[in-house]
């Protein structure tokens, strides 16, 4: 029953500033990880100028972790559960 009037209270402004903040945050990183990881998966394809010093097989790898991960720090963004336990 703690944790329904937990969720139930109305948060602090000094909590709702953090919460945007973090969302803000969040929302920013995962479109860099996002980006990222979209680039070295297709960094064959872009022709691009900028030298990636890695195998294909890791840059792939390595760019489909980036792009969950991205996807997820965009998704923590949307939800805002910063205060949940």
């Amino acid at each position: 029953m703690a944790l329904e009037e937990f969720e139930k209270e109305k948060m602090s402004k000094r909590e709702m500033n953090y919460a945007r903040m973090r969302s803000l945050m969040d929302f920013g990183m995962g479109l860099l990880w996002t980006a990222m990881g979209l680039f070295l998966l297709l960094k064959n394809r872009l022709n691009s100028p900028i030298p990636v010093n890695m195998d294909d097989g890791v840059a792939q790898i390595f760019g489909g972790v980036c792009l969950v991960y991205g996807v997820f720090r965009i998704y923590r963004g949307i939800k805002k559960n910063y205060f949940k336990k």
